[in-house]
């Protein structure tokens, strides 16, 4: 469909009023002093000199520099066609000059984005298969040492093949995640939203990982006593997801004998805040803006020597954004770290 043209006569209307003052001024002039000066045909001439310089110098402009800004918007229609096509054309050129430069800020931004998503994506793309290579090279190098002999040795065979197995959890548990991750993104995992004792939920999260605290001597805790119910709306399940991936980092981190505390906070009216605080080694500050993305990790050989799928927090920040909520992370190196998140309360 062609774009329709905005018309502007104010050029041709000026130019046309200027050329016929000057013309007739000077046939007044010429027929004051060489003949009789009849002002009705002066004046008739004026009026025909300016429609007639009017309509050729529109037709004229038409014929020129439209045809030469309708290019110019053509050419910008192809590259941007939901923003430029929409509009009526026109020649006046500060409107034009700012359409051009819109154009050329809009582009230049998009540019810069898309270079930012590709670095992302080659760098998720890496982690990528650095991640499924290390378990899958795992498991194909114990599987082929049992197939060249070893198994018939029954404590080898027995040995391999609970490494293979945790191998492939390992897999399972990326896969698992990846797939949780995108349809947390494209809006295909529905949250089933309840009302529930926050307090009550934590209490849970403790005792999931009561053995695992006590084995690297960590106290789970409360910064105080909730002796009555805190109540909040959300997907309860999630809520546990994301309670459990925190205190797990907070356990994989933490100083022997330290502590993993954590506080429920009244934040606004209708909003609480729920703090884990520990005080283990801490991240440092260069890594904070980058924690919540996918694979990204702060110590590879300590993470990785711990396991799971380093997707977790990444999880975490999807998870309570799917609830229209927010997640916050302080931390000091070789001090602790912080990260807090907010819920609905109940009415």
């Amino acid at each position: 469909m062609q774009p329709k043209f905005k018309r502007t006569y104010r050029f041709a209307a000026k130019t046309a009023l200027f050329s016929t003052l000057g013309v007739t001024l000077i046939m007044g002039v010429f027929l004051y002093y060489f003949f009789e000066v009849n002002w009705l045909l002066l004046a008739l001439l004026a009026i025909t000199m300016y429609i007639v310089s009017f309509v050729l110098i529109q037709l004229r402009i038409e014929r020129l520099i439209y045809k030469r800004v309708k290019k110019i918007y053509d050419d910008l229609t192809l590259l941007e066609s939901t923003s430029l096509s929409k509009s009526a054309i026109t020649t006046d050129m500060g409107t034009l000059t700012q359409e051009i430069d819109r154009f050329a800020r809009d582009k230049k931004l998009e540019i810069e984005t898309l270079k930012v998503r590709e670095q992302y994506r080659k760098e998720f793309i890496g982690n990528v298969s650095h991640e499924l290579k290390t378990p899958l090279f795992t498991v194909q190098g114990y599987i082929l040492t049992l197939l060249d002999g070893a198994m018939n040795d029954e404590k080898i065979r027995e040995k391999y093949l609970k490494r293979a197995s945790k191998g492939v959890e390992r897999l399972s548990y990326i896969v698992k995640d990846l797939d949780m991750i995108t349809k947390l993104e494209v809006g295909d995992l529905s949250l089933k939203m309840e009302v529930f004792d926050i307090v009550e939920l934590v209490k849970n999260v403790f005792e999931m990982f009561e053995m695992r605290a006590s084995k690297n001597k960590i106290t789970l805790t409360f910064d105080m006593d909730y002796s009555n119910p805190i109540y909040v709306k959300a997907d309860k399940e999630r809520i546990q997801q994301v309670l459990a991936n925190l205190i797990v980092n907070s356990l994989k981190y933490g100083n022997l004998k330290g502590t993993t505390e954590v506080s429920i906070e009244n934040l606004i009216k209708n909003k609480v805040i729920v703090r884990i605080t520990d005080n283990g080694v801490g991240i440092e500050k260069a890594h904070l803006p980058r924690l919540f993305e996918r694979f990204y990790r702060v110590d590879q050989s300590g993470a990785r020597s711990e396991g799971g799928s380093g997707l977790g927090l990444s999880i975490v920040k999807h998870i309570i954004e799917a609830h229209d909520e927010k997640i916050y992370v302080e931390s000091q190196f070789g001090v602790g770290s912080e990260f807090s998140f907010t819920l609905e309360k109940a009415e």
